[in-house]
């Protein structure tokens, strides 16, 4: 195997993908000083936000689940002119427009994905050695996998089998695949309730089926968009059953209680769930153009019979079921997979790897731009400082081996799911990146500053 060595190897860090976390990484890393490739195996930047790409997972319809405020990168704010919840050509226009004031796009190597990642000779701390679906085998000081978590689909397996047609909402883009059929759609994740409300208007007759009952919030309170509201109340320091309180108030009287709706009864607190932003979905279904119903019991032929013995004769199953954790390119063993998922320090570090980051490994109940920032502001001064031998450096390194298992929940019990293994309470999720790169970036710079004087000075630092 003939390697590509930079010679400057050993300060390089191999980004693997351009879509918003990937760029989030690439503008942070470059920051600290790193030389960095971004590989994106498409031949555009967005990732997910691209609709026109085959990595797309936005429908024609998509817009941000949250604000602007809560969605966008924190140095680089969202035009005044958008709207509080953009639409996806919007995102992803934003992301070139950040992609060219950071000066990122010199860095992005487009049409070059990623086959395999390995450590290089010596361990980790030698670094890492990256396949390229070029054949091009290049040696890097770092890693950051960035290529997302929302790409690999997720089936559900029901007895039977179903002789109509199937659709996983990854791949649904435009609601024409609905029209003129009996739809069912499976999920009520927001995907699911934006879907199954375009298959009301569109549909000849439209099934919902959930395994239980749901939180619907607004998307707007008193004219505010609710995320906004939220923030407000964390900002306040007001305790977790106040804002439940205060949620499950607001809801019942701009949204009405979801089982006089004619929708399941949730069987959980507000905020032990991921939030579900649609208001639209109880208002199809108190006009009758939504008709609920429970988990699938099996399939017969085109019928589905439902766990409360209802059966319904269906053309089209939508899954909105979600995706599963997948970074085929690299070994398990080298992200500390345990149960299902990576397990790494607030799902970022590794407990043991000064050397390989992810970046947006996380399913927060708000906006994920702001917060992917924040990860690899961290990462990225994590890494100088490592370089730099600096003693927070190490004290980082306990922190992360101690603290690995801290849920990150800000005190939120969330029930037991796959659709949670990421999930995040985003505003103590924040703060507490926030104080991590704080802390890394102020050791830095001391740092920094001993080495200048020295140089001044004429002596060894």
């Amino acid at each position: 195997m003939t390697v590509a060595v930079h010679d400057d190897a050993a300060n390089r860090v191999c980004v693997v993908g351009a879509g918003s976390s990937g760029l989030a990484a690439a503008r942070n890393f470059l920051a600290q000083g790193f030389a960095v490739d971004v590989l994106e195996r498409e031949d555009d930047l967005g990732g997910n936000w691209n609709y026109n790409k085959g990595t797309a997972r936005v429908y024609r319809s998509t817009h941000t689940i949250s604000s602007k405020p809560g969605t966008e990168y924190p140095d680089f704010p969202m035009p005044a002119h958008y709207p509080d919840y953009p639409h996806h050509s919007l995102v992803l226009q934003y992301f070139r427009d950040y992609a060219a004031h950071f000066g990122l796009l010199p860095h992005i190597e487009f049409n070059t994905g990623v086959q395999q990642i390995v450590p290089a000779e010596g361990g980790p701390a030698a670094g890492w050695l990256v396949t390229t679906t070029t054949g091009e085998t290049r040696h890097y000081g770092a890693v950051v996998i960035a290529n997302g978590h929302n790409w690999n689909p997720k089936y559900p397996t029901y007895p039977g089998s179903f002789a109509g047609e199937v659709l996983h909402s990854a791949f649904y883009r435009t609601p024409d695949v609905l029209e003129g059929k009996r739809v069912l759609v499976v999920g009520a994740g927001n995907s699911g309730c934006d879907i199954v409300v375009e298959a009301s208007q569109h549909a000849v007759r439209t099934f919902h089926s959930t395994r239980r009952g749901y939180h619907y919030f607004p998307k707007y309170v008193f004219g505010k968009p609710s995320d906004q509201v939220g923030d407000l109340l964390h900002a306040l320091r007001v305790p977790l059953p106040i804002r439940r309180l205060i949620g499950t108030i607001s809801m019942r009287l701009l949204v009405g209680d979801p089982k006089a709706s004619g929708l399941p009864q949730p069987d959980h607190k507000l905020f032990e769930t991921h939030p579900v932003a649609n208001t639209l979905l109880p208002y199809y279904v108190k006009h009758g153009a939504i008709r609920v119903k429970p988990d699938i019991a099996r399939f017969e032929d085109r019928d589905v019979v439902f766990t409360d013995g209802t059966r319904e004769t269906i053309d089209l199953v939508v899954y909105a079921t979600g995706y599963l954790i997948a970074f085929p390119f690299i070994d398990r063993a080298h992200l500390n997979w345990r149960d299902g998922h990576p397990v790494l320090y607030q799902n970022v570090f590794h407990p043991e790897c000064d050397t390989l980051f992810v970046s947006g490994l996380i399913q927060p109940d708000s906006g994920q731009f702001g917060h992917v920032h924040w990860q690899m502001r961290a990462a990225a001064a994590f890494l100088r400082a490592a370089r730099a031998g600096a003693p927070e450096a190490e004290a980082f390194r306990r922190e992360r081996r101690e603290r690995i298992d801290v849920p990150l929940s800000g005190g939120v019990t969330y029930l037991e799911s796959t659709r949670h293994y990421l999930e995040v309470e985003h505003w103590s999720y924040r703060k507490g990146l926030e104080r991590i790169a704080a802390r890394l970036e102020r050791t830095v710079g001391r740092r920094a500053a001993r080495e200048a004087g020295a140089a001044l000075a004429g002596v060894a630092p």
